[in-house]
């Protein structure tokens, strides 16, 4: 493990490609470790015109198995059934939430729900499942918003301090497909910037597993096409 560690020097800025493969190399786990990128980000996430947030479909997906709630009634409460919602339901599911039992990852409601899941605010809120018609999760196309959800779709949000952080697949990745999932994340990152920010946007960009040590990033690699 020692040897493994030393393969890393901190105070390096890999290029893209390299960074990944000592990554994927130093997760030794006995399970299949998440594969997480973290850019540190020039915004003030406090200012409306500096927040950072958006969803990306990763091209080899995330390697997470999504388990996906549909606020919905009727006719859209079957679709969502047939689409493979894992927990599907309105005033009921609204109730399951207000209780603590929150038997999904992701939260999808149709327009005329959004009344009832308004009221969750304060439990969905803080949890990042929110259902929000900008991130394509109030629609009435709930089957394509599920298919999205589970196929690899990930969410990024800058936190407080201004670090945007998210899954990009797992140890078991190709070195290729996880050099796709990354440039695909941080190019879409990249494109969000804020109008409101002034100066150097992305600071740092590093890359490490679940349990394995970090890799900082060459933010010009990995910008580049």
């Amino acid at each position: 493990m020692g040897i493994a560690l030393g393969s890393i020097d901190k105070s390096k800025e890999y290029e893209i490609a390299a960074g990944v493969k000592l990554v994927k190399e130093n997760a030794k786990a006995q399970f299949d470790e998440t594969i997480e990128l973290s850019m540190n980000l020039g915004v003030d996430p406090r200012h409306a015109d500096q927040n950072v947030r958006g969803v990306i479909d990763l091209p080899n997906g995330t390697g997470k198995s999504i388990r996906v709630g549909v606020f919905a009634k009727g006719d859209k409460a079957e679709e969502a059934i047939n689409a493979g919602a894992d927990v599907v339901g309105a005033d009921d599911l609204a109730d399951e939430v207000q209780k603590g039992k929150i038997n999904f990852d992701r939260c999808i409601a149709t327009p005329d729900m959004m009344p009832v899941v308004g009221k969750l605010g304060k439990i969905l809120g803080p949890r990042g499942m929110m259902p929000n018609p900008k991130l394509g999760s109030v629609t009435q196309d709930v089957s394509a918003a599920i298919k999205s959800a589970k196929g690899g779709q990930v969410e990024y949000r800058v936190e407080k301090a201004g670090i945007v952080h998210a899954g990009v697949g797992k140890a078991s990745f190709s070195e290729e497909a996880l050099l796709e999932n990354v440039r695909t994340l941080v190019d879409a990152v990249n494109k969000a910037r804020p109008s409101g920010v002034k100066g150097t946007y992305i600071k740092r960009i590093s890359l490490s597993s679940t349990m394995g040590p970090g890799v900082v990033l060459d933010i010009s690699s990995a910008l580049a096409e």
